[in-house]
């Protein structure tokens, strides 16, 4: 466990990347990230709770079991990490992240990305220690792929075309539709039922209409 007291974003993440754990607990029970609330430390429990080791996205570059091939290119590791530990969830912020890295703005490149992301998902539930959170914004972030593969299929603008969808506000208030729709249908899509977070989003966005 580490001290997020102080505020400082880059410490902590360099104590996570160097294998500090964020599920260990002090002497009254709270771990890192609860610590840091408990302060205001907020950004310091972003960069936590956004954190995803390098090495568990590794695993998927190396061929397993029956495999021949690994799920994961090696050269899509590193832009895929990128995206998966940013902590601007925004949807035209991924697909920015996404249109400046040649290597993964390509159809067979982001189908191979969001399956990894759909399987990373997967484990998060049914690991021992469920991480709901990180599940949703893996679950999220594939939405996000599979939209961009659908734009690069099918639009002459690709990428452009899908950003402009999702900036584009209705007239008589600029209420972006396209993009709201689009995150209440990656809500919707979540597949493990269960999930208390799920319940949570469900019961405060259903009420409110569009």
């Amino acid at each position: 466990i580490f001290p997020p007291n102080s505020g400082n974003k880059e410490i902590t993440w360099m104590m996570l990347e160097a294998g500090a754990e964020t599920d260990v607990v002090n002497s009254v029970g709270r771990t890192a990230a609860q610590m840091a609330a408990f302060v205001g430390q907020h950004d310091c429990v972003t960069v936590i709770n956004n954190f995803f080791p390098r090495e568990r996205l590794d695993y998927y570059t190396k061929p397993q079991g029956l495999d021949k091939e690994p799920k994961l290119p090696v050269k899509l590791a590193g832009p895929l990490h990128k995206i998966i530990t940013t902590t601007n969830m925004h949807p035209v912020k991924i697909v920015l992240l996404v249109k400046e890295n040649p290597l993964l703005a390509e159809v067979e490149a982001l189908q191979k990305c969001y399956r990894v992301l759909d399987l990373i998902c997967e484990k998060c539930m049914k690991q021992k220690d469920m991480n709901e959170v990180l599940a949703m914004k893996m679950h999220y972030i594939s939405c996000i792929f599979q939209k961009c593969i659908m734009f690069l299929k099918e639009r002459e603008d690709k990428l452009d075309g899908f950003i402009k969808s999702l900036l584009k506000g209705r007239e008589k208030d600029g209420f972006p539709v396209y993009q709201e729709k689009l995150i209440r249908e990656s809500i919707r899509k979540f597949p493990y039922c269960e999930a208390t977070l799920l319940q949570q989003l469900v019961r405060s966005i259903a009420p409110v209409e569009i």
